[in-house]
Order: C-alpha cells, then structure tokens, then sequence
C-alpha cells in the first residue's frame, strides 16, 4: 500500500508535494480534521453519555479564544494489536495553555472518543510536557479527566507513563494549583494523580473513581456494587472525601472551577488576586447577636454567621458534605481572598474527629501553600469521645491539624464566639500555637472541660458529702463559671487580645488582616518536618 493509500486509509490527511499555499490549505485542511476529532459517530455517542467532548469542556474552561494548543499533531509509535492501523491525532489526549479570568492557566483534557481516552507512551508524554511547562510558567495545571485507565496494548509503557505524572504532581505540589475534573471514568492507578492535586471536582452520574473495579470486588469480597455505589460523585463527596466538589452536570462544575481559580494565586510566589469590594469596610453585623446563641447547647448554623462577614456573603465552601462539623471556605474581606475554618455546631455539636481533624489539616495547609490568609472562628466542645475514635487514630489524625496550623506562617487570625474547650481549642489557632491575633465575643467560654464536667471533678468530695448533692453542684457550677468561665478571664491574662462586639467582627477582622499583609516569618533551616501523616 502507498503512503498516500495508507494516509486515506486511515482517515487523514498524506503529505503534498505543491507549493506553499497547497502545504498551508494542506495544514488548515488537518488541522480541522484535528479539530474534529475521530468522526462524527464517536462525538455523538459522548453526547449521548451526556458528556462533553474534550474541545468542548476546555472552551468551557477557558476565556473564549484564547486556547492554544501543544502537539496536536503528535501521534503514538506503538505497533502490535492492530495499533498500527490506528494512529489518530493527538492521541487521546489535547494539552496547551489559555487564560481564565485574563491570567494564564495550562490544560490538558483526555478525549474519550479516541482510545477511551487510555493513556499510552505519546500520550503520557504530551502531559509530562504540558505539566512541565505549567511548573516553569508558574501557572495553574487543570486537568479534564475522562479515560479509561492504561492503554493495556502499549503495556509497562502506559505505566510508566502514570509514574511520570505522579512525580510531577509530586513536584508541583504547593507551587502551582493544580485541579482535577473527574468526566467519566477513572479506574487502578490513574486515581492517585487526582488525589495527588489540590483539589477534585466530580460529576454525578458520568464520572467515577475507584482503585478496584466492581467486578473485582465482587469476585474477591463477593460484594456486588454498582460503579456510582462504588467510587460516583456522591460516594467521594460525602463519604471518602477524595471529591472537594460534586455537581450535576459539567457546565456547572467548570464554571465552578473558574471560580475556584479567581480565588487562588497562579504560583506560590504571589498573592492571592484581590478585587474591588463595594461592600464597605465598616457595615456592621448586628444580626450576629441574634444568629449565635448564648446558651452553649443550643446549635446554629455557621454558615449564616459567614455570609453576615465576609464580602457581599459569598464564599466557596470546600468539602460542604463531608466532616460535616467543621466548614471550610475561601471567600473575600475588602476585597481580599481569606481561607476560613469554623466548627460548625448544627453537626455533631461542632466536635472535632478524625474526618473534621483531617479535613481542616489539609484545608490549612493549601491555604498556606498559597499565600491565603487563616481566619478561624471557634465554637468547639472538644474531641469526640469514643471507642471508635480512639482505636481509629484521633490523637494522630487530631495532630495532623495540631501540626498545619503550627507550621502556617500566612497571617492567622483566631476568633471565638462561644465555646472553646480542652484540646480542641489549643489546636483550633489558639495563641498559644501561633495565632497572630486571639479575639473573642462576650459570649465566649474558654476552659479545659464544661462546667458541669470541671466541677463535678474538682468538687466531687463536696458534692458527695452534701445533704443536697443536687444544689451543691449546681452552687458549684455557678462558681466555677464566675471564677474560671467568665468571657474576660482569657483576656485577663492575655490569652485573647481583645474581646470585641459581635456587630464590629467584619471591620476587626479586615483592619487586622491588613496590618499583617506584610508578617514575614522566618522558618529553621531543614529539608522538611516529619508531619503525622
């Protein structure tokens, strides 16, 4: 067969040999093919999944027309198992660069409709590049994942691949975002490049993540699952807590993650970018006197006293379904990008546990990666006791947040509205860990325990020798909270630097956080802790 009968055999394009306008309309002519994809039939099956093309959800992504692509031309150079009768642009796989909101951010996006998006040499190769080229710009990294797993043809090739990506994930990690949208499937070891990054969104219904497929499981565990019961959306989203973010469709989830990249810096070198804020400095919150309770045992939502702070009341919540007890969120002060860290009483009573512990760990420390700004409102109990919690590892995982917040060095500002006991104050940004800034409201109770609790140990022996153990220990109670519990002891002794009027805690906040726009922190010299992972 000629070269020209192969080229047209496998549907694309053979070199002419005209002049140079024929090589041009020769070039306009693949490039379209390119732009095409593999055929008309494979783009309306992806359609019929209710999925996106690869080309379509990157110009979702990015500013319209400002897409450039790498190696639209590359092709792979494996033979065997009929691959060399196949050998389409690109594939499977479409990198390069574009801008989001006018900043640059690099993209790479598998096309399901050409291999199932299966990764082999050439294409594993494309995204080592791209991902390259995005560490060197200093730019984020978004990738659109929609694939099926190694290309098993190309072999240990394929896998090498993987280990190429992980690495670079690896070496990306805390100097530029990186994002994965999960849009169909993601099976074995390409599952750990998403958890590698910063943050996953997922799509109900079309995208899945699982190390082992459901017909494993189900020969080895005899548990039979479906694909979305096993590793969809709301399984990662409430559950596992691999998934930051879970959406009904794709449209949505992408215009999500523009909105996530308008909140963060492109690299570790630079701030957050700041906007111009019409919500004025000094609007007071007198709603908040009524939104918080002052009977510690009366629950309430956080996030209203969120929206009463921050700019306009918007924020992007992080993890909203899972570890429920605890709320963390990006938002704005004066126009300024914060990261917030709450416990949130109408879960649990706003406790610590492990999944809370674990899951505010890793939301500080991509706060301080990035050059954001830590505000922590506190109403917490304490620890959650149990057997389970015990034997599963909550001192270790509890240390995990202990360890985050220490070695912070963004401005860190610490606010209690109520509660704030035992432990789980000292590692909640207490003073005492490095906070910058301790202020509480009136309503504030800092101890080691409850006063029920306090007193019935450290007058147990008055309680029992009593006529009326019941009055004693309500006299007791009384007097340990006057003594010990009453909202100005902290400040008394200089664990709080102000106790201020709730009304006042947006204009506190924005007037502190810019007098620590500049804080430097001087770190000891060492390669890196040993944090209890």
């Amino acid at each position: 067969m000629t070269t020209m009968t192969q080229a047209t055999a496998r549907g694309q394009a053979a070199p002419s040999g005209g002049d140079a306008r024929g090589r041009v309309a020769e070039l306009h002519a693949i490039r379209e093919q390119v732009r095409r994809g593999p055929s008309e039939r494979a783009t309306e099956a992806q359609h019929a999944k209710g999925k996106l093309t690869a080309r379509e959800r990157i110009d979702l992504l990015l500013d319209e027309g400002s897409f450039r692509e790498v190696e639209p031309l590359r092709r792979h150079r494996a033979s065997g198992f009929g691959l060399e009768a196949k050998k389409p642009y690109t594939d499977g796989v479409i990198t390069g660069w574009g801008t989001v909101h006018g900043r640059t951010v690099f993209v790479y996006a598998h096309d399901f409709r050409i291999f199932g998006g299966a990764l082999g040499e050439a294409h594993a190769q494309k995204i080592h590049k791209i991902m390259d080229k995005a560490i060197a710009a200093g730019a984020p990294l978004v990738s659109l994942n929609d694939g099926a797993g190694a290309r098993i043809q190309e072999g240990v090739s394929a896998l090498a691949g993987y280990g190429g990506i992980f690495q670079r994930n690896t070496r990306a990690s805390g100097v530029i975002p990186q994002i994965s949208v999960m849009l169909g499937p993601c099976a074995g070891g390409a599952a750990y490049s998403p958890a590698l990054t910063d943050f996953v969104f997922m799509v109900r219904e079309t995208s899945q993540m699982f190390i082992t497929g459901p017909d494993v499981v189900q020969a080895v565990t005899g548990e039979k699952v479906s694909q979305n019961g096993l590793g969809g959306a709301d399984v990662h989203a409430e559950t596992s807590g691999v998934a930051h973010f879970a959406y009904d469709d794709e449209a949505l989830c992408i215009e999500e993650v523009r909105y996530l990249l308008s909140l963060l810096p492109s690299n570790n070198r630079q701030m957050p970018p700041a906007v111009e804020c019409a919500d004025p400095v000094d609007r007071r919150g007198d709603a908040l006197l009524e939104l918080v309770p002052v009977d510690g045992s009366r629950p309430y939502d956080m996030r209203q006293v969120i929206e009463e702070i921050v700019d306009d009341g918007e924020f992007l919540e992080v993890h909203e379904r899972w570890a429920k007890n605890v709320l963390c969120a990006l938002s704005r002060l004066d126009g300024q990008v914060v990261g917030i860290i709450a416990n949130q009483p109408q879960a649990l009573a706003g406790v610590l546990d492990i999944e809370a512990s674990e899951k505010a760990a890793r939301f500080v420390q991509m706060c301080d990666a990035f050059n954001i700004p830590l505000i922590t409102l506190l109403d917490v109990p304490g620890f959650l006791p149990g057997v389970d919690q015990e034997h599963g590892g909550i001192i270790r995982h509890g240390a995990k947040l202990l360890y985050a917040y220490c070695n912070a060095t963004v401005p860190r500002i610490s606010l209690i509205l109520r509660k704030a006991y035992g432990g789980a104050y000292i590692v909640m940004d207490s003073q005492s860990i490095g906070a910058d800034l301790t202020y509480a409201w009136p309503t504030n109770e800092i101890a080691v325990m409850g006063a029920e609790g306090a007193a019935n140990v450290i007058f147990r022996r008055q309680i029992a020798d009593a006529d009326d153990p019941d009055e004693m220990r309500t006299r007791m109670v009384k007097e340990y909270k006057s003594e010990l519990m009453h909202p100005y002891y902290a400040a008394e002794r200089g664990l709080v630097d102000d106790v201020i009027d709730p009304a006042e805690t947006r204009e506190v906040l924005i007037r502190s956080l810019a007098m620590l726009r500049t804080k430097h922190a001087d770190l000891p010299s060492r390669k890196h802790g040993n944090p209890p992972i």
